[in-house]
């Protein structure tokens, strides 16, 4: 089994609560499903779940490509697009290059609590496609590169979108639909809607 749950803001990507912070329980998910990979507790956004350990190694490794929508500080630069892409350094390493691409604001559902918005800074939307995973990684390379992250949200983990899914909402979907062949896994799949 598979699921595709749209992982709402503060909340965390385990079943169990953590202080003040609520966990995945509550969202009703079928029973014995764990998380393929998380998502941070201020992150939005897609997180697969699943009963199959071997398909949960698979859609956390290196191979499966990740698309995140960042809604950063600042007007983005062609110069920070072309860091993000060729990768940048952090404290843990030099990332590996990465798609990065400035998009127009995105259809996205309410965020809970909303963005802060500053009327003298502007901001900006990016699309960061990944093929690693570490820890807050997209919000480190958005700073290392100048515009702090002020909403990250998954969009995209293979070819499986959480497009569709309002926050909490979940749907069965088919393994085959991440688009995996064999060992390498092979990357495709829609981008997201500019708007």
């Amino acid at each position: 089994m598979l699921i595709a749950l749209n992982k709402p803001m503060n909340r965390l990507s385990q079943f169990t609560d953590e202080g003040r912070w609520q966990g995945l329980s509550g969202l009703d998910l079928p029973k014995g499903v764990y998380a393929a990979g998380r998502l941070d507790r201020d992150s939005e956004g897609l997180l697969l779940l699943t009963d199959d350990g071997r398909l949960q190694a698979r859609i956390t490794s290196a191979r499966v490509e990740k698309s995140y929508l960042a809604l950063v500080e600042g007007r983005i630069s062609a110069g920070a697009l072309a860091q993000l892409r060729i990768g940048v350094e952090l404290k843990d390493g030099p990332t590996r290059p990465a798609g990065a691409e400035a998009i127009d604001p995105p259809a996205l559902w309410e965020r809970d609590p909303p963005v802060r918005v500053r009327k003298t800074v502007p901001d900006s939307w990016l699309r960061l496609d990944l093929r690693e995973g570490r820890n807050r990684q997209v919000r480190r390379m958005c700073a290392a590169v100048g515009f702090p992250c002020l909403r990250l949200v998954r969009w995209r983990i293979g070819n499986v979108l959480v497009d569709g899914l309002e926050p909490g909402q979940w749907r069965e979907v088919d393994p085959a639909d991440l688009g995996l062949s064999g060992p390498g896994g092979k990357r495709a799949g829609p981008r997201p809607t500019r708007r």
